[in-house]
């Protein structure tokens, strides 16, 4: 039975789960309603079926996904709206009006009056803080817009670097924050104490995604999480955490509830049933990479920014951490060939021009630095493999 937590100072009672709606959609850009297929359509009707059977209310989406609120907007009407938790996000502006205007659009797909959650969608560097939070920007907008009734709660959803999303969480002005954290990468652990410090609900992204690409695991990382699945251990990881909130579930079909809701039942023996995973999965690590590196490894790195080349040196070393621990390979691929056209949603570059680069001075606060430029070369030898788009690209 789904279970509920408060959503932060919003007082939403917010299900374990949630309904992620980047996958179940037909098109990633916009198309004309007459042109989405009629098995598309029904789809996706049965997997927002299937998410309310189990208790999942709250239903997330974006204006950047492409027919996503089209086609809710179709079936939205069919529910007691005072029972559903609806959220959809609008990326900054420069434009203010911009954004104004995308946020009509969504409410219009939607065929709603207003929005439980408005997300600024993707505050994720310097320059979409600053478009958020001036006098006249997108924030303000939005408060406006709550003032109308339209939107009842603001929150932001974030990619970008831990001292990006503390700086926004720090201004006190949102509710919520979506963001990324799981067990294979919890670098936004001080963000998610800071947002419950504010009172601010917490949303995991995609963590059975991101997270590893879970629901397609090599054998070896199967082995590891027994007797949970390794979309199991993640989800249980995650909520034994009080500071979590819910986790995103990216549907594409009604069945991938499935799995992901057998966590529910395992949430009381959370204490019990994840340290010896969580030891295994270490001593792999330390196995496959040496004591020495999985404990000092990421000391001292600077940020791609800070970096000649702008190549993103935490993030390299981290997929290849993955690939040759817990043979995370097509993850790790995925993830590293994304480097380079991922924008400030994965930021950086990859390691493929190392020779004329010059790191001494960038990895100076490192304990590997010696060792760190030939882990680049190699990792690059071992996961380039051709140039990769966001979803949304495609």
């Amino acid at each position: 039975m789904m279970q509920y937590q408060r959503f932060g100072r919003t007082e939403l009672q917010m299900p374990l789960f949630s309904c992620g709606g980047m996958r179940y959609q037909y098109k990633w850009q916009d198309v004309p309603e007459a042109q989405i297929p009629a098995d598309n359509q029904r789809n996706l009707e049965a997997t927002i079926v299937r998410a309310l059977e189990v208790g999942i209310s709250h239903i997330e989406t974006a204006r950047g996904y492409g027919t996503s609120e089209l086609q809710l907007g179709k079936i939205l009407g069919n529910y007691d709206r005072r029972r559903l938790i609806i959220q959809t996000k609008i990326s900054p502006k420069a434009d203010s009006k911009e954004f104004l205007h995308n946020f009509e659009q969504s409410l219009t797909n939607l065929n709603l009056d207003y929005v439980d959650l408005l997300g600024i969608h993707g505050i994720n560097s310097l320059e979409s803080f600053n478009q958020s939070m001036r006098p006249g920007g997108c924030l303000e907008v939005a408060q406006k817009l709550q003032a109308q009734g339209k939107v009842r709660f603001i929150g932001f959803s974030t990619h970008g670097a831990t001292e990006i999303i503390l700086k926004a969480i720090t201004t006190d002005q949102f509710d919520y924050v979506n963001l990324h954290w799981y067990y294979i990468n919890q670098t936004n652990w001080e963000a998610i104490r800071a947002a419950k410090s504010h009172d601010m609900g917490v949303f995991i992204i995609s963590p059975s995604d991101k997270g590893g690409m879970l629901y397609k695991p090599p054998q070896t990382l199967v082995n590891l999480c027994k007797p949970l699945s390794p979309i199991v251990f993640n989800d249980l990881f995650c909520l034994s955490h009080s500071q979590v909130d819910t986790l995103s579930i990216g549907a594409a079909r009604s069945q991938d509830f499935d799995e992901h809701l057998k966590t529910l039942e395992l949430l009381e023996r959370a204490e019990e049933i994840l340290p010896p995973i969580l030891h295994r999965l270490e001593q792999q690590a330390i196995a496959a990479l040496g004591e020495n590196w999985v404990k000092t490894w990421h000391i001292g790195l600077p940020k791609f920014d800070a970096t000649p080349g702008g190549v993103n040196i935490p993030a390299i070393l981290a997929l290849r951490n993955l690939a040759i621990a817990y043979d995370m390979m097509e993850f790790a691929k995925t993830r590293y060939n994304l480097l380079g056209s991922g924008g400030d949603w994965f930021p950086g570059t990859k390691a493929d021009k190392l020779n004329e680069l010059d790191f001494h001075q960038c990895l100076a606060a490192s304990p590997r630095r010696d060792k760190i430029p030939s882990l680049l070369i190699e990792a690059d030898k071992l996961l380039a493999d051709g140039a990769v788009k966001r979803l949304s690209q495609q």
